[in-house]
């Protein structure tokens, strides 16, 4: 789907697995459980998830020391019996669990796609959605047919006029970024109100970079789209003659898109992104573009064909979902939106000075299918996989079938199913443990942020009001999403994805002008992830998360503070990153800190971003710090708010070693653990330029060594690689 355009401030995380991939502050911490000891009961409710323990003593690698290489001592047993899947580009302890709760979830959707009267409409949704995903059969039989409406559409463009009302079509009908993005995102100066954005978009790689930089890795990246163009449009029926022109036109298209693009690094800027401008000034800045065209296409109340049966577009199987042109008043009475990025559509407006219709037909035949191959014949989606999972990330093997399909129903209708997925895994008491351990570590915040030396009253004043302020959402949402609109049947899940992206997307255009929906989630349950959102000033935790080996309520507080607290004071400290901390209590843009006070914390994380620069990731390609450094600084502030929370909790107590290690050492042993990868190397050369997060290896390495309780723990001396003579610290 169709993400709404927003900055890439890089909240959202477990590695940036999934773009919305990626990922937050997992600590885990020592457990009370030896490696061999037996598992908790299951959760009631068949079938259960399984069980692995919070700190795994065959996970460790005692021959090294943990004052030179923390993480390899801590995860080189780990490393070695964990080889990466050929399904897997990486493979670690946040990937394990996300595939483990597909394999349960499976469970739930093979069950719910049986048919039978018992079967409540949600049910059968979700059921019908995964039985036409599994129907390989019938996808094989359609084709290309479900495309065949929309490239009719684009093989009739004559005009820009015809091009606005398509591009709005596939924008809507697909959730592909085509020339631009569109959607709706909170005001960054009004946080109380959803204003329309526009913003920068249209590449089929993963980074403008990849169009612009001129070494040889790049230039082969190139070359590989090329032939992948030329190929998929064959698929299409062009001839190879065709095909190969085609591609040559798409790549240059593209890269004008590229060269007007900034930059991810820039993007970290709120004011880079946020440029509120009148409809007028948009279709000033691009008048060659038909705005009025392309914004009344997006208010059509009908999704596009959503089958291609025996009748044809129009056949007996079309249904189109229960929207109207009242959904979307705010669009429909548009003044007002954000630019996101005004120079790349100064750029755009000189592309369409410049192309010629032809090869902006062809660019939007590769968008559409390109967007739609996942949902295609096995021919289209093996091409689409062998390109950018198997080339660009270093898979063997398509994940299996049944695994993708869960993908999708979680995808598209994921509330539907994170509701039987919270009621099968997700106790109270988990739920209520969470919400203790977030108060007591936004009190450690708390204390810290009133004797923090360096910052003056003023600016204290205002960030105690943004930590008290902060909403905190744990497991799942108050109410449920209804998807009672969208029409699942078994036999075309091309349609299916078609018409919930129709939903989805309408969906978010409908909030333009309205209030916000303060209490609305971005994850799904099931999601082995968290976030903070800086509009909304709250930190999430799905349900996924809160589970072993990440998370076990059943467990004394060394391992849950060392885990979920490191998580909590992760999302926690993204408010006060240089991102967040250019948001107010409210998520209002809005410079709340003294001038002097500015340039305290800019040094401080310069000191991080000076000292992430010079890890490498692979052969040569060093960290982008200036990439990374709102990660980097959450990453050390969560794990310093953990330990002192921890320590508060259980002050007083009398902790004992456990398995030869002091309660100190396994709060630590854990941290590590839950950060434990195995990685492909393609995979690393990719997030190093796309991923805000740093590798598993120094969200490990460097954090412990700005740690003076981490040195204080293991007995280093100061001069070994894990306790230097300087450490960095902003929180």
């Amino acid at each position: 789907m169709l993400p709404a355009p927003r900055p890439r401030l890089g909240f959202a995380h477990p590695h940036s697995f999934s773009t919305v991939v990626a990922a937050v502050l997992f600590a885990a911490a020592g457990s009370a459980l030896s490696a061999a000891a037996a598992p908790p009961a299951a959760v009631p409710g068949p079938p259960a998830l399984p069980y692995s323990p919070v700190l795994d003593l065959t996970a460790l690698d005692r021959a090294k020391d943990p004052c030179v290489d923390f993480y390899v001592y801590s995860c080189g047993g780990w490393m070695s019996s964990h080889p990466i899947p050929p399904d897997q580009a990486s493979w670690s302890v946040f990937e394990k669990l996300t595939s483990d709760n597909l394999t349960f979830l499976s469970q739930v959707l093979e069950t719910a796609a049986r048919p039978g009267a018992a079967r409540d409409p949600a049910t059968a949704q979700i059921g019908d959605f995964y039985a036409s995903c599994m129907d390989e059969a019938a996808i094989g039989r359609a084709g290309a047919a479900p495309l065949r409406e929309q490239l009719a559409a684009i093989a009739a463009i004559r005009s820009l006029d015809d091009l606005a009302a398509v591009v709005a079509r596939l924008q809507l009908a697909t959730g592909a970024s085509v020339l631009f993005e569109v959607g709706s995102n909170q005001d960054f100066k009004d946080s109380s109100q959803v204003i329309a954005v526009v913003a920068q978009g249209g590449l089929g790689l993963p980074d403008r970079d990849y169009y612009l930089a001129q070494d040889p890795r790049s230039a082969e990246i190139r070359a590989h789209y090329l032939d992948h163009v030329a190929r998929t449009l064959r698929w299409l029926g062009e001839e190879q003659a065709a095909a190969d022109a085609d591609a040559r036109q798409v790549l240059a298209l593209e890269t004008r898109l590229a060269q007007a693009s900034i930059s991810r690094v820039e993007e970290r800027t709120p004011d880079n992104v946020y440029h509120r401008r009148s409809r007028a000034q948009l279709a000033a800045l691009v008048p060659k573009f038909p705005w009025d065209r392309y914004f009344a296409a997006l208010q059509a109340p009908d999704a596009p064909a959503a089958r291609n049966g025996p009748g044809g577009p129009e056949g007996p199987g079309d249904v189109k979902p229960r929207h109207g042109l009242e959904d979307l008043e705010g669009l429909a009475n548009l003044k007002e939106l954000n630019i996101a990025e005004p120079s790349f559509f100064s750029g755009l407006e000189a592309l369409l000075e410049s192309a010629d219709l032809a090869s902006l037909r062809a660019y939007l035949r590769w968008r559409l299918v390109d967007a739609r191959a996942t949902q295609l014949t096995p021919d289209v989606e093996r091409e689409h996989f062998e390109f950018y999972e198997g080339f660009l990330r270093g898979k063997k093997e398509m994940k299996p079938r049944w695994r993708r399909c869960v993908e999708w129903v979680d995808r598209e209708l994921g509330e539907a199913l994170g509701r039987v997925y919270v009621d099968r895994t997700f106790a109270p008491e988990a739920k209520a443990r969470t919400t203790k351990m977030v108060a007591a570590i936004e009190k450690a915040m708390d204390a810290d942020l009133r004797q923090l030396p360096w910052m003056s009253a003023p600016t204290r004043d205002e960030a105690l009001r943004k930590l008290h302020a902060m909403a905190n959402k744990i497991g799942y949402p108050d109410h449920w999403r209804d998807y009672g609109s969208v029409r699942v049947e078994r036999q075309d899940f091309a349609g299916n994805v078609l018409r919930a992206t129709w939903f989805e997307d309408r969906r978010q255009l409908a909030k333009i002008a309205k209030p916000v929906d303060r209490a609305e989630w971005a994850m799904t349950p099931p999601t082995v992830n968290a976030y903070y959102d800086p509009f909304k000033n709250d930190i999430n935790f799905p349900a996924g998360v809160l589970q072993p080996p990440l998370f076990d309520p059943r467990l004394d507080d060394a391992p849950n503070y060392g885990d979920t607290g490191g998580t909590i004071g992760h999302e926690l400290t993204h408010g006060f990153d240089d991102e967040g901390r250019q948001f107010d209590y409210a998520g209002n843009l809005r410079d709340w800190w003294t001038p002097a006070d500015a340039h305290e914390f800019e040094t401080r994380a310069h000191c991080i971003e000076d000292q992430y620069a010079h890890y490498t990731v692979v052969d040569d390609v060093k960290i982008n710090s200036k990439l990374t450094l709102g990660e980097d600084v959450a990453d050390l502030g969560g794990l310093l708010l953990a330990y002192r929370a921890w320590r508060d909790a259980t002050r007083g107590q009398e902790l004992r070693p456990v398995d030869g290690f002091t309660p100190a050492q396994r709060f630590f042993i854990g941290y590590a653990q839950s950060w434990c990868t195995n990685q492909r190397e393609e995979d690393q050369r990719l997030r190093a330029v796309t991923d805000p997060h740093s590798p598993p290896r120094y969200r490990t390495n460097g954090v412990v060594s700005n740690t003076p309780e981490f040195r204080e723990a293991f007995g280093c001396k100061t001069g070994q690689p894990m306790a230097p003579a300087t450490m960095c610290r902003v929180w």
